[in-house]
């Protein structure tokens, strides 16, 4: 998957209720997502590795390896495929992250939580295509990962999906 995205000073509740504000930060990336298993028709286990690149107010990398949750099937995928996942894992940026720095300047790091939230959609003729949303989130999980408490950044992200 190659995908681009824009980042976003509000909390993660605001993102998911689309009332958020933007930041002039954009993130580039791509992904390589392997699904391991599948069960009960509906359901499939996926591990990902991302590689990304942020521009505007930051410039750092970001590395992140996860697992998700997909919801493969939907009564009107003869229509639109589509599917939802969420996904938990792992997040680490070269340098502090601007967005994060500022918001919460003593409540940063390098390496902490991954979340994702995501709707993709293929037309039923070309399943192998598929437009990706999501919602991109680092953060501290009420200072799980290394103390951090209350940093963390969300970009929402567009992208475009290859099924091999």
């Amino acid at each position: 998957m190659l995908f681009g995205g824009v980042g976003s000073g509000s909390d993660l509740g605001e993102v998911l209720t689309f009332d958020a504000d933007f930041e002039d930060s954009q993130l580039i990336g791509g992904a390589l997502n392997r699904e391991m298993f599948s069960f009960w028709r509906h359901f499939g286990f996926e591990l990902e590795g991302q590689v990304i690149r942020h521009v505007g107010k930051q410039d750092n990398w970001e590395f992140n390896v996860l697992y998700d949750l997909r919801l493969k099937t939907f009564p009107w995928d003869k229509y639109l495929d589509t599917s939802f996942a969420v996904g938990q894992g792992l997040s680490y940026a070269t340098s502090r992250p601007q967005i994060e720095v500022e918001r919460h300047p003593d409540d940063n790091a390098h390496f902490l939580h991954y979340l994702m939230f995501e709707l993709a959609f293929a037309l039923p003729e070309i399943p192998d295509w598929r437009l990706v949303t999501r919602i991109h989130h680092r953060s501290g999980v009420f200072g799980l990962f290394n103390s951090v408490n209350g940093g963390g950044s969300n970009f929402l992200v567009l992208g475009l999906r290859h099924h091999f």
